[in-house]
């Protein structure tokens, strides 16, 4: 934007326009705020806590079924409809030959009937072996002798 000093001479203001940087910016906050609640959207379910666990990391091969907070499917964190999870279940333990392990996964608070409904569907879908995924406990603060 240029000022005019009135001699005839109209010279350069050298200061930064920032309205363009705003709305560049807004924008950008707008698009956070709509995509940050989609990236937190997927399996979400508090897991169980057990004592003396057998730390295992998790193989590509290794497939996870998981019952969120609200009674929904999910397999390797993607959503499942519980209508074709049984017959996916089954075409892929059918290829499989040597381990027919699959790595469950439920929030604490759910119902037993619905995690009974889900060993039966893996099981009818040739599931051989369930492992169940939990979570550590906290160990307690260590005492200093300094209290």
């Amino acid at each position: 934007m240029a000022i005019s000093t009135g001699s005839g001479r109209d010279k350069v203001n050298a200061n930064i326009n920032v309205t363009p940087m705003i709305d560049v910016m807004l924008v950008l906050l707008i698009i956070f705020m709509i995509v940050t609640p989609l990236i937190a959207a997927g399996f979400q379910a508090t897991l169980p806590k057990g004592k003396n666990l057998d730390p295992s990391p998790e193989k590509d091969t290794d497939v996870i079924l998981g019952i969120d907070k609200n009674g929904k499917y999910f397999l390797d964190t993607k959503p499942v409809d519980a209508a074709v999870l049984e017959d996916y279940l089954r075409s892929v333990y059918a290829a499989r030959t040597e381990d027919k392990i699959l790595y469950f996964k439920a929030d604490v608070n759910l119902k037993y009937g619905q995690v009974q409904d889900a060993v039966e569907m893996a099981r009818r879908a040739g599931v051989r072996v369930m492992a169940a995924i939990t979570e550590p406990v906290p160990e307690p603060l260590l005492k200093t002798g300094k209290e």
